[in-house]
């Protein structure tokens, strides 16, 4: 059985995420040069835990975790809770401290409300594929979507949030959801847009539509990182300016370099030939999770490769936006690449996912 799925996993998944994880520490390397190196040890410590989670999860039968699923999501919510009761880091109430570790339980969210709503639109459409288009069902989902993400709104941490959102709609678009949504959506959120600008959004989350609206607003304030982003970026022309000379990240403009503006890091530093390789990679690793889906065994391991594939989208099209300055600073972290061990062992998670459903797939089941 182990050769079987060793066969037919999906390797190629597996190298873009081991590029990324070698491209993310080396830039660690050079990030941490001025502080002992420190939070590139503590990377190296998480890949060594993530490594054998990646296995285990790998040899799992996923049809086995997506039944303990709802167990999973009453854990998580419990935990969502329980964060918001810590104290606050930098504004938000994310993290749990264990000794010199953090823990960040919206990360795990992730993934256990992707295995969660792909067990309830299978149960769902046990009575016909065309039952997710009922509008009971179809709020349903929607109500288990939203109790986690409104419990992440309340961290504050919109990015995370906004990540969960991508992945519903890449497994609604696989379940079947019918395109007479689309519209009614596309109109509702035009409409909730200047609503939750005006009246919902606190003033910091405002004030980082408007220095991505208008950078030079606050040049020494809110505008002052994107600004030093762009700068880094742009003077790595094509081969960068070495690793260890980056005058941006090296003198201590580029902040935080270590997680939401390591992209910048590398686009200084090791230039844009590198920096267009992680973009690569990332459509591959993305594309080939469509492609798990596409021919994954059942239903269930094809929303959980396409759910995985919307976070990873997000992820990618959101860190990398927004250091270039072209989508607002939600301090998304880059997968793999960034500092952050919650995220990383998180992301193994999902790789480990993808590999086990592409192990033990056998036909497509998209809808034609």
């Amino acid at each position: 059985m182990k050769r079987k799925i060793l066969k037919n996993i999906e390797w190629s998944i597996l190298i873009c995420t081991i590029i990324l994880v070698i491209i993310g520490l080396v830039a660690l390397t050079s990030a941490t040069k001025n502080s002992d190196y420190e939070e590139l040890k503590k990377q190296i410590m998480w890949i060594a835990i993530s490594v054998p989670v990646l296995i285990v999860v790998v040899f799992i039968d996923y049809e086995a975790i997506v039944k303990i699923s709802p167990i999973l999501y009453g854990i998580i919510l419990a935990l969502l809770v329980a964060v918001l009761f810590t104290q606050a880091i930098n504004g938000a109430t994310s993290w749990f401290d264990i000794g010199s570790l953090s823990f960040q339980p919206a990360e795990f969210a992730k993934v256990v409300v992707v295995l969660f709503l792909a067990w309830l639109i299978s149960r769902i459409q046990n009575k016909g594929r065309d039952e997710i288009n009922k509008i009971l069902k179809l709020i349903l989902v929607f109500i288990v979507f939203a109790i986690p993400v409104a419990l992440i709104v309340k961290q504050p941490d919109y990015g995370t949030a906004l990540a969960f959102i991508m992945a519903l709609v890449f497994m609604l678009f696989v379940a079947g959801l019918r395109k007479r949504y689309i519209i009614p959506a596309i109109i509702l959120v035009i409409v909730l847009v200047p609503v939750l600008y005006l009246f919902v959004l606190p003033e910091h989350a405002k004030t980082r539509i408007d220095v991505f609206l208008n950078p030079d607003l606050d040049p020494r304030g809110a505008g002052y990182n994107i600004i030093q982003s762009k700068l880094a970026i742009g003077s790595g022309q094509l081969l960068g300016m070495g690793l260890f000379k980056g005058n941006q990240t090296q003198l201590g403009f580029l902040y935080p370099k270590t997680t939401d503006f390591i992209f910048a890091l590398i686009g200084e530093e090791m230039g844009f030939i590198v920096a267009a390789g992680i973009i690569f990679l990332y459509v591959l690793l993305i594309t080939k999770a469509i492609y798990v889906a596409k021919t994954a065994k059942d239903d269930v391991g094809s929303y959980i490769a396409m759910g995985i594939a919307g976070i990873f989208f997000f992820h990618m099209l959101e860190n990398i936006g927004m250091t270039m300055g072209l989508l607002p600073i939600t301090g998304i972290p880059l997968p793999f690449v960034s500092y952050g061990g919650s995220s990383l062992l998180s992301n193994f998670i999902m790789i480990g996912l993808l590999l086990n459903i592409s192990g033990r797939r056998q036909k497509a089941i998209f809808i034609e």
